[in-house]
């Protein structure tokens, strides 16, 4: 008979820094009885919750084998499982592809690709043992339509979502489930993390008179009508810790309109693009 501590699911969260969707995940999975381990390269950004007993603060770095495999080895020694890992660390790159920097590109795939790549191939030998688990994997609506400026961002999205859907197949036969979450406009802090990164960025050359046009593209999904955070979370975790989680599921600002664009031939949507971003 499993006691009451056993019988809470355990929620092991990439990139939890307050004002991001992580942290609002982290919340929403905790106000539902789970234990959240909650990760972040810094505990400092996750300050708030460190005295919030339904919390395990780790500080982890999805680029880094040896993090990864620690964190995942202390959650598992601590409580004797993961049922839930949610995929959710990622960083956005705002540039011309023409121009942008290599090593730019390699952090942007290394973080939101390899990364969730990382943390499955660690979690998953123990789901496996157990024939029982969640994989939630954090895409994005702006893989439906890419668009200039944010070309390395939403090809990352793209393949995650492709991998994510061969994971699906693959681990089925484990007991494991695995849920493609796609937002779409929500209120965090990636905007502000894009500047942050679009500043140390080289002086474009052939783009220097699309300079202040592709700055704005790091905020494009923060507006006044992006969906809040906690708003994204509830419904998601709603969909995720359902007996029969669904395959995809989608929330947020432009979600709609998105996947009608998805569907419509390339010249319109290249059309749509050029007028949005100016390119």
């Amino acid at each position: 008979m499993e006691s009451q501590d056993e019988q809470l699911q355990v929620v092991l969260i990439t990139g939890c820094s307050q004002g991001g969707i992580g942290h609002a995940l982290a919340r929403e999975f905790a106000a539902k009885g789970c234990r959240v381990v909650a990760t972040s390269r810094s505990k400092k950004a996750m300050a708030d919750l460190e005295q919030d007993p339904r919390f395990f603060l780790q500080e982890l770095d999805v680029v880094s084998d040896e993090s990864v495999k620690n964190v995942v080895a202390n959650v598992v020694e601590k409580f004797g499982k993961i049922d839930v890992l949610v995929n959710n660390a990622g960083v956005q790159c705002v540039g011309p592809l023409a121009e942008l920097p290599l090593s730019a590109m390699e952090h942007t795939f290394n973080t939101n690709v390899y990364g969730p790549m990382r943390m499955v191939q660690a979690v998953v030998p123990h789901m496996a043992s157990r024939k029982k688990g969640k994989i939630v994997n954090i895409g994005s609506v702006s893989a439906y339509i890419p668009a200039p400026w944010a070309g390395v961002y939403t090809s990352t999205k793209c393949a995650l979502h492709s991998l994510t859907d061969t994971l699906r197949l693959e681990l089925r036969h484990f007991g494991i489930d695995v849920v493609n979450v796609v937002p779409g406009a929500i209120t965090s802090n990636i905007g502000k993390n894009a500047v942050s990164n679009y500043n140390g960025m080289p002086e474009w050359k052939l783009y220097k008179p699309f300079e202040e046009i592709i700055k704005a593209r790091a905020y494009f999904s923060q507006t006044n009508k992006s969906t809040p955070a906690e708003e994204f979370a509830k419904n998601t975790v709603a969909a995720v810790m359902k007996n029969n989680p669904p395959a995809w599921f989608s929330s947020g600002q432009y979600t709609g309109i998105m996947a009608v664009i998805y569907h419509m031939p390339t010249f319109v949507k290249d059309f749509i693009a050029r007028k949005a971003m100016k390119g």
